[in-house]
């Protein structure tokens, strides 16, 4: 018989994260899967419902910019490869169709034998990551003298450059990962007063050519 953590005065272990979570993303292996975000409004509607909760073809509409039936056609093709679902408890009446988000971290890779699709896959979903981020960074720049100024001094990029191996530059990020989900707060109610929502891209680029990496 199991000890009882109450009498043995022990902490059980925490239990892992869901799979498609910020602490356990889902390691994707299936290039259509992944081509499925590589369309703008499709990962606009996906991160709002991460964000913001159960919504509706029409609420998701006004983020993504396209008509309701428009909406609903990438709904549906978000919730085929099962990165959403429809959420009916949530609805206030009958007639709503409410969606929610149910894998909202994701991984993959360029690893050896990995097969030309999900390379392809993988490139077109971080170009349109790339081109939300610089929207969004556009559209800051473009009324930065509006916001408060404590806001305009904590924001902004920060430039660097590291001499590094990769298992180092692996533990790097990790740490850095790890300090970021601190401040994640997805449930409202850790947020501090005054808390607001800032994009974070962190982007790790070779400054060497191929021939000339050092192998461990």
């Amino acid at each position: 018989m199991p000890d009882d953590p109450e009498r043995t005065g022990l902490t059980p272990p925490a239990a892992a994260p869901a799979v498609g979570t910020p602490g356990n993303p889902l390691r994707v292996t299936n290039p259509r899967m992944l081509r499925a975000l590589a369309h703008p409004a499709r990962l606009a509607i996906l991160q709002f419902l991460a964000l913001e909760g159960p919504a509706t073809a029409t609420e998701c509409a006004g983020v993504a910019e396209l008509s309701p039936s428009a909406c609903s056609y990438h709904l549906r093709a978000l919730a085929q490869y099962g990165f959403i679902e429809e959420d009916p408890q949530s609805a206030e009446d009958g007639r709503q169709r409410p969606w929610r988000a149910r894998i909202i971290a994701l991984s993959w890779g360029d690893e050896p034998g990995t097969s030309l699709g999900m390379r392809v896959a993988g490139q077109m979903v971080e170009q349109t990551m790339r081109s939300q981020a610089d929207e969004l960074r556009q559209r800051y720049l473009d009324r930065q003298p509006e916001y408060p100024a404590p806001w305009r001094r904590a924001l902004g990029y920060t430039h660097d450059v590291l001499h590094v191996t990769p298992a180092e530059l692996t533990a790097l990020r990790e740490r850095l990962a790890e300090v970021v989900g601190e401040f994640r707060r997805l449930d409202p109610s850790e947020r501090p007063p005054g808390a607001g929502r800032v994009h974070v891209m962190l982007d790790l680029t070779p400054w060497f050519e191929p021939d000339a990496a050092g192998q461990e």
